[in-house]
């Protein structure tokens, strides 16, 4: 994935890394409201497939979205990991952050696709010189 990366900033230069920085950038201001109120982030990752943030694995399949149960009984008994990290790792922002770093294997096959697309949209509009 690395490589392909490098031959895409080679290839289409300011437009690539304005694409993956525009990427990087929506999804640390996503997760940063995200965080800010309280939903639990790192649920939504072990849903998606995605590593957790915690050391410990209390439960390592977690059930579908769909076949969620909530009881209204135990939610305020339930801990938001997310909220403890927030609070006790520096901020919304730090965990933003690393969150948006481990989802690199999800933004770079976006960079690769809409890069493309983009600089052609650019090149027909004359907006920057023709190289492709």
């Amino acid at each position: 994935m690395a490589g392909r990366m490098k031959e895409l900033l080679k290839k289409y230069g300011k437009v690539g890394l304005g694409v993956h920085l525009s990427l990087s950038a929506a999804s640390i201001a996503g997760l940063y409201v995200a965080i800010k109120n309280n939903v639990d982030v790192e649920s939504m990752l072990q849903r998606a497939g995605l590593p957790s943030l915690s050391k410990d694995k209390e439960s390592p399949n977690p059930p579908p979205i769909g076949d969620l149960e909530i009881d209204p009984t135990t939610v305020n008994s339930q801990r938001n990991r997310t909220a403890e990290m927030a609070a006790s790792s520096g901020g919304a922002l730090a965990l933003a952050l690393l969150i948006n770093k481990a989802l690199l294997p999800v933004r770079a096959p976006i960079t690769l696709a809409v890069t493309p697309q983009l600089a052609r949209f650019l090149s027909r509009r004359n907006l920057i010189k023709n190289r492709l």
